[in-house]
């Protein structure tokens, strides 16, 4: 008994002096917990996070970090069950927005920004550091990059069926004829997972009601019953009639739809630039695809510099249990500036640190044109599932669905919409 007293005494003294995470019996390193959602083959950021991690554990072995990942909708459900159930992980993934802010709310998460070291918010973009930060000045997440939307086009199919590049709705009508005459499918989507639908209807929202619009819709939901939602609605069902959309839009799946743009089977994407890795290493797109910002609609209130996306807010958070602040921030330096550095060279994404004179060489022509859509940019809505509270995201995803699937009209759309509960950012 004093022999086991005595070990149970060694334990807690030496978790108090050093723990961050869970510590396994016996005298091993501490284990520091992190999930995450990047495990998709055409993912850039999951090769990164491994070596990463990898880095780490090498650098800090009484600290070894454990990383497990899962895809987009199952990590969303997974950390919001842990998240309820007080068993989160240590650092964790969490989508921006509405998504996380109940949970910061509930300080769930640890404020970093009084840990991390002199200077380190001094390296952080203006805009981006502005995203991060909430009120009272507190910081609870360090970014890493951020994303926009933009319609992809395979030029060597556009020439192929000779259709135009489209600049407003009639001209994408026109290149939708052009390479359906041709044999070939305009655009790859992936209905199934319901969020690559969504950016579609979104973003026919924003060209057709406007950025200012579609932001008091979200927070008036009431005014989802407005003649420019309801067109907005009309429009994609039409896409679908005119089978701009491939036949298997209900049963592909994101990584699917990717597959298939990648081996030229569409000739676009609308997608976050999360997707130029993998367009750039495929022989079928590799230096044939470019980015153009989504066509604007002749009676729509929309402008071609308004941008989808851009919201840096989504990332890594840090569990507010943890034993070790200090250890948790330094990592979460260590990581996401690395992070931003090798993902914006590999394309995964645009980046929200100052990298100063980092060789940008190895860029690609496609994160240059976004990068430059980015810098000519006169507004940004951020996602719409990470404005809309997650219920009423949820709601509206499933409205996208069932209105491809026309199972509703665009009336039906607007009216089931005016009834989710509104967002409060």
């Amino acid at each position: 008994m004093k022999k086991a007293g005595l070990w149970v005494m060694v334990c807690l003294a030496a978790l108090a002096a050093a723990g961050c995470g869970k510590k396994d019996a016996g005298d091993g390193p501490v284990k520091i917990t992190l999930w995450h959602q990047s495990v998709g083959e055409t993912d850039p950021s999951g090769p990164i996070l491994k070596k990463l991690v990898a880095q780490w554990n090498q650098e800090h072995p009484e600290y070894q970090v454990e990383e497990d990942g899962v895809t987009g909708e199952q990590y969303k459900t997974k950390i919001k069950t842990a998240l309820s159930a007080d068993d989160a992980p240590d650092i964790m993934y969490m989508y921006g927005g509405s998504f996380m802010m109940p949970y910061l709310k509930a300080g769930k998460f640890l404020e970093l920004g009084s840990l991390v070291p002199k200077g380190t918010l001094d390296r952080i973009l203006p805009g981006s550091l502005a995203q991060i930060t909430q009120s009272g000045g507190k910081i609870y997440t360090l970014p890493c990059y951020t994303h926009i939307a933009s319609l992809y086009c395979n030029k060597e199919l556009f020439d192929k069926a000779g259709a135009k590049l489209p600049e407003n709705y009639t001209e994408l009508l026109e290149a939708a004829r052009k390479l359906r005459a041709a044999g070939i499918t305009p655009a790859v989507i992936s209905v199934k997972d319901r969020w690559p639908a969504m950016y579609w209807y979104d973003i026919i929202a924003m060209r057709q009601a406007g950025i200012p619009a579609s932001l008091e819709a979200m927070k008036n939901p009431s005014l989802f019953t407005a003649a420019d939602f309801t067109e907005a609605g009309r429009k994609l069902v039409e896409l679908v009639d005119v089978e701009f959309f491939n036949s298997s839009m209900f049963s592909m799946s994101f990584d699917e739809m990717l597959g298939a743009f990648n081996n030229g089977q569409a000739a676009m994407l609308y997608q976050g630039n999360w997707v130029n890795s993998g367009i750039e290493n495929a022989p079928a797109t590799q230096g044939k695809v470019t980015v153009i910002p989504f066509p604007v609609f002749e009676d729509g209130k929309g402008l071609a510099s308004d941008i989808y996306g851009g919201d840096s807010s989504g990332g890594y958070y840090v569990n507010a249990q943890i034993k070790n602040p200090a250890l948790a921030a330094e990592f979460m330096v260590f990581f996401n500036e690395n992070m931003c550095r090798m993902g914006f060279l590999a394309g995964a994404g645009l980046p929200c640190w100052n990298l100063g004179n980092a060789d940008t060489s190895s860029i690609s022509g496609l994160d240059k044109e976004v990068a430059a859509s980015m810098d000519t940019a006169k507004a940004f809505i951020p996602w719409w599932d990470n404005i809309l509270p997650a219920d009423s995201s949820e709601t509206h995803k499933d409205l996208i669905a069932q209105l491809m699937a026309k199972e509703i009209t665009p009336r039906e759309f607007g009216q089931r919409m005016a009834q989710v509960a509104p967002s409060d950012l």
